[in-house]
């Protein structure tokens, strides 16, 4: 659906990006990791044409961002919101639909169920909560219908409750119309449910796979036990990477059924465990030497 060959852009003397490929399938979720500063939004800013690259190409479905059908099939949920403070959610959602040709009176008003918006479309934009006004930005830049949605941090600063629900209408509208998302986030949690992921950091793509095989290269496995005997530590650091604090020492797993095998050749010896998968975290401090702030 979307290729992109030796995209770059530099600011005076800062390249924020620089010479990135990517290759986004029909239907995926793909998640663009780093922190802030990576180059994240520079490269959806040019993705979605506001901005111009000073080498590259981008294709989306054999077009590039110069055509003036490029953006027909785009939805877009900017970190700061577009629309009109002093106007109600109902007016703001209105101009926007006048822009599309073929704009669906009965798809905006499943929207709005959806998101839960109905009840709050007479009160002004401005009024709204940030959970609230982010609902409203998601229904609007899905108006049109668009095949591929960009999010940029569409998350940030919103309880729980509130990315659950957007994340569940967004799932279900990529069951339903095959809608492609591209997302950058800070939330790890919402990286690890992507169909792919792009880790960037200084501009380039440092790593770029499926969340399995990226926990399987750079997330360890972590196996506790807690001991019944102090000796029983050395005894056990024997068996690789390891850090000990008292009677609780800390192993690095390669699966599962290594942990299940060290507990089964030590229950005697241990009076408790936990075993800990590989997170996103890992993955992005052992890519990018940092952590998200």
């Amino acid at each position: 659906m979307l290729e992109v060959k030796g995209l770059t852009k530099q600011f005076k003397s800062k390249t924020a990006v620089d010479h990135i490929d990517l290759k986004i399938n029909d239907g995926q979720l793909v998640a663009f990791l780093g922190h802030n500063g990576a180059g994240k939004s520079t490269t959806i800013n040019m993705l979605i044409g506001l901005l111009k690259p000073d080498a590259g190409e981008i294709k989306l479905n054999g077009i590039n961002p110069n055509d003036k059908n490029y953006n027909d099939s785009l939805g877009v949920v900017f970190q700061n919101s577009v629309l009109d403070k002093t106007l109600s959610v109902e007016d703001n959602l209105k101009i926007a639909g006048r822009l599309y040709k073929n704009f669906d009176t009965g798809f905006q008003n499943d929207l709005l169920d959806k998101l839960e918006i109905k009840t709050i479309q007479k009160q002004k934009y401005g009024s709204l909560s940030g959970g609230q006004r982010r609902r409203v930005d998601i229904a609007r830049a899905l108006l049109s219908k668009p095949k591929l949605l960009f999010l940029d941090e569409p998350s940030t600063g919103l309880d729980i409750q509130t990315r659950n629900k957007i994340w569940e209408v967004l799932n279900q509208l990529r069951h339903e119309m095959g809608l492609t998302i591209i997302l950058t986030t800070h939330y790890l949690e919402e990286a690890n449910q992507s169909d792919w992921v792009y880790v960037l950091d200084k501009g380039r793509i440092v790593a770029s796979d499926t969340v399995d095989n990226l926990k399987a290269s750079y997330a360890q496995n972590t196996l506790t036990l807690y001991v019944n005997d102090l000796s029983t530590v050395d005894k056990l650091s024997t068996l690789g990477a390891s850090q000990a604090v008292g009677n609780k020492l800390a192993l690095k797993m390669n699966s599962y059924q290594e942990a299940i095998s060290i507990i089964e050749e030590y229950k005697n010896e241990i009076s408790d465990f936990e075993y800990v998968h590989g997170s996103m975290d890992d993955i992005f401090i052992a890519l990018t030497g940092k952590e998200i702030k």
